[in-house]
């Protein structure tokens, strides 16, 4: 029979991993059912669907506008007399003039400036995902859509303007705002919406919602149909303004090899869209499991899922119809380019903005 003395170590080391089994049991229950996240497996292309991009590092080859002067241009307009728009994270709308002078144009107290748009009339729209939708002209600068349905706007993302002035604008969660849009991703459930805004009637009104991280929006040459970008589901959808279809949404293009930000009309009627890479390849199946993202969420190790985003960037031309991968351009391994989320066509030269840089990427077409 053991004595008291043999006992004893035996039930301090019981009493201990009752304590430990108690306090997992305490943080299991906490994760779970205390989370403020709801995660889904992320579904991430099957390698055998994606379209083929052979990567080239051509992106290491632009030549670097306003380097020094801007803090993370997310995206770039220009407009009809040929001056270059762009938002930073320091709240900063400036503008390259036609004779190479950049200007402090105006500044907005928010860090979260991102998708903008030059009017027919030369106004700027600007998405804040912090503010909402705001025009921007000569006169100052003016807020208008801030709220929908009684609620404000968490992340508007891009907007792009119709022939008829009618405003589209992407809200890319309606559950996480800008500093947790990696959350977005992380659930995985689909928060986001486009929206239309008639400056006419002052009225804003639903067109799509329940998208996967509503991102970039842009219209065909011929303004039949939108294009929204779907970031987390790798796909754009494709819905008809006029014709036969009108009111019905299609996928236009998915399987992308990246997840995509922005979307641009080319001149030539084709799409160019810049694409993420949510998570490299070693890091993946964290996101096939529920558990593990409520896990890794309440460890708030935050970088492990927006690192990928930062290592590598990739441009592609879609063709007109979705069915086609016409040219794509990469910088592997982010050496100058990388968290690339727009990319924009103009005189045979492509436009870049990034979260990542200090500058706008401008990239010859001519000589590729």
């Amino acid at each position: 029979m053991d004595s008291d003395e043999a006992r004893a170590p035996r039930n301090h080391w019981k009493t201990c991993s009752s304590i430990v089994l108690g306090c997992l049991m305490a943080v299991s229950l906490q994760v779970i059912f205390f989370s403020p996240i709801s995660p889904q497996v992320l579904e991430f292309p099957p390698e055998s669907s994606v379209l083929p991009v052979q990567s080239n590092s051509k992106l290491q080859e632009v030549i670097k506008l306003g380097e020094g002067l801007l803090d993370k241009p997310e995206d770039v307009a220009i407009g009809k007399d040929g001056v270059l728009y762009t938002a930073t994270r320091d709240g900063w709308i400036k503008r390259l003039h036609k004779n190479g002078t950049w200007e402090n144009w105006w500044h907005v107290e928010s860090e979260g400036l991102l998708g903008l748009t030059v009017t027919q009339a030369g106004d700027v729209i600007v998405c804040d995902a912090q503010n909402g939708l705001l025009k921007v002209n000569e006169e100052g600068v003016k807020v208008l859509v801030s709220h929908f349905n009684g609620s404000k706007l968490r992340l508007a993302d891009d907007v792009i303007e119709s022939s008829d002035g009618m405003l589209y604008f992407s809200d890319a969660s309606t559950k996480f705002g800008l500093h947790e849009w990696h959350l977005d991703v992380l659930e995985a459930r689909p928060h986001g919406r486009v929206l239309k805004y008639d400056p006419q009637l002052n009225e804003t009104s639903i067109v799509l919602d329940k998208l996967a991280f509503a991102n970039g929006v842009a219209l065909s040459a011929d303004q039949d149909f939108l294009v929204v970008c779907e970031t987390w589901k790798f796909r754009c959808l494709k819905y008809w303004l006029e014709g036969d279809l009108k009111g019905e949404t299609e996928i236009f293009i998915d399987n992308l090899p990246g997840a995509p930000d922005n979307i641009n009309l080319s001149p030539d009627g084709s799409f160019w869209i810049a694409l993420l890479q949510l998570a490299p390849p070693g890091l993946k199946f964290l996101h096939g499991s529920r558990v593990v993202k409520r896990v890794i969420y309440s460890l708030k190790v935050r970088n492990l899922w927006v690192f990928g985003v930062h290592k590598k960037a990739t441009v592609v031309n879609v063709a007109s119809n979705g069915k086609e991968l016409k040219r794509s351009f990469d910088d592997p391994s982010a050496k100058v380019m990388g968290f690339v989320t727009s990319v924009l066509e103009f005189e045979d030269h492509l436009y870049l903005g990034s979260l990542q840089t200090n500058f706008i990427g401008k990239l010859p077409l001519n000589s590729l």
